[in-house]
């Protein structure tokens, strides 16, 4: 997101108008009770470009870089300043921008989780993205992961532009690795391709340590427990549909095995029974295991900690190459009064954000933008250039008004899993509680 190609086209825009604009969006963001951050473009250039209002619920490192990138973004051109404000994640954030959408005064632009999405766009708040203005600013189907492309269409619309995609992998210590006898010559782990095999892999991991094999934490976190399920879920060949007004369809044999698969792994040996996130990331970081099970987004946190670092896509255990993932992409909150011109100028923001993500790409995000993934620059990224195939096989979650990153759908998982993982439910009970969660849900009208 760093390269921005100059703006050629004039301002037809009058001065009163900008002025009014700039005043409304301080205003918006002080009612939200939000930071708007500004660009580094400095106040003369800033009062002279057409204001884009720009939500997004980054923050830490990623919000660093989002801002960094926004900044090269001002500083490229004079037409339009793009003025970011940053809410909370989760609830507060999808609350605050859907009540903006339908009262009348969204931003031009906004971040959404894409699995988000199909909540969202059948309500009327989001507006489809136009092909022909995408091709205009150099932006094509054909430059996207077919998955990742995919997870952003709705009945036959674009309502969601990727930004990345960012999976649930699998990070390991070379050191330790190579110590317990799994490293294979070329420097990477030795191929694995079913439980079995994994699972010996982790208890060679765990002599070498004196600890454990893998760090998994999943305490207290849907989100977790979600993304390790919905992987092996998926490397089964398995389906899950939600479709409203409709019991859900799922393989229950399949869910079971994958519960129970999980739950042996957490034998307090291969990996903890009862860990959270914190525990399992500070474990790994400081060499008390060979193995780490979550997000491309720790990253950044394990190049501090100094280890010994490779990555990989979730190793294929059960079949078929699968792995639970979402994205960061690019909505268009709908507008009741669309500003045709500040329109355009969000379109060659964006495509100049996608163009130039290979500083997202250092974050540990997988840019979906692909000329930037096969580009030589990418691929000497390390170990990022290791798992970027996982944009091949990810999965986001089942389309429905509940589900999505920071929704309540993860939560109803732990609720009824956690104590499948704790060992003191039986998969099939914690299981078939969470299908008749899904199915009340499913009962209901998407309240958006």
């Amino acid at each position: 997101m760093n390269r921005v190609n100059g703006y050629n086209s004039s301002n037809t825009h009058g001065m009163s108008r900008r002025q009014l604009m700039m005043g409304g969006g301080a205003l918006l963001g002080g009612l939200l009770g939000a930071g708007a951050l500004s660009g580094c473009g400095g106040p003369a250039a800033a009062a002279t470009a057409e204001q884009l209002k720009f939500w997004h619920l980054l923050s830490g490192g990623d919000g660093i870089k989002m801002q960094g990138m926004i900044d090269k973004v001002n500083a490229a051109q004079h037409e339009f300043h793009v003025d970011p404000t940053v809410l909370a994640w989760g609830a507060p954030y999808y609350t605050k921008l859907a009540m903006a959408s339908a009262g009348g005064r969204p931003p031009e632009v906004a971040i959404m989780h894409a699995a988000r999405m199909p909540g969202y766009a059948p309500g009327g708040l989001l507006d489809p993205w136009d092909l022909s203005l995408l091709a205009e600013n150099g932006i094509r189907p054909t430059d996207f992961a077919p998955r990742v492309w995919k997870g952003g269409e709705l009945d036959g619309k674009v309502y969601s532009l990727a930004l990345d995609s960012h999976p649930f992998i699998l990070m390991y210590n070379t050191e330790i690795a190579q110590k317990a006898g799994v490293l294979a010559s070329n420097g990477q782990l030795q191929p694995v391709d079913s439980p079995a095999g994994f699972l010996d892999v982790a208890r060679e991991l765990q002599k070498a340590t004196g600890k454990h094999g893998l760090s998994y934490g999943y305490l207290g976190d849907g989100a977790q427990m979600w993304r390790m399920f919905y992987t092996f879920y998926k490397q089964h060949g398995a389906d899950m549909v939600l479709a409203q007004g409709q019991p859900a369809q799922v393989d229950r044999d399949v869910a079971i095995t994958v519960l129970e698969f999980i739950t042996s792994m957490l034998d307090d040996t291969i990996a903890t029974r009862s860990g959270d996130g914190g525990t399992a990331i500070a474990e790994f970081a400081g060499g008390g295991s060979g193995m780490l099970f979550s997000g491309v987004w720790e990253l950044p946190t394990m190049k501090t900690a100094g280890i010994p670092l490779e990555a990989m896509p979730i190793p294929t255990l059960f079949g078929t190459p699968a792995a639970y993932a979402d994205s960061h992409a690019f909505v268009l909150p709908h507008q009741s009064s669309l500003d045709e011109a500040k329109r355009r100028d969000v379109y060659k923001f964006v495509s100049d954000i996608l163009k130039g993500s290979l500083a997202w790409a250092e974050a540990g995000h997988i840019p979906a933008y692909q000329p930037v993934v096969t580009s030589a620059e990418y691929e000497a990224l390390m170990p990022q250039a290791h798992y970027a195939g996982a944009a091949d096989i990810i999965n986001y979650d089942p389309q429905a008004w509940f589900t999505g990153s920071g929704s309540d759908f993860q939560s109803y998982f732990a609720e009824n899993v956690q104590n499948v993982f704790l060992g003191r439910d039986k998969a099939s009970v914690g299981w078939d509680a969470f299908i008749k969660r899904l199915d009340t849900l499913l009962s209901k009208p998407n309240p958006v």
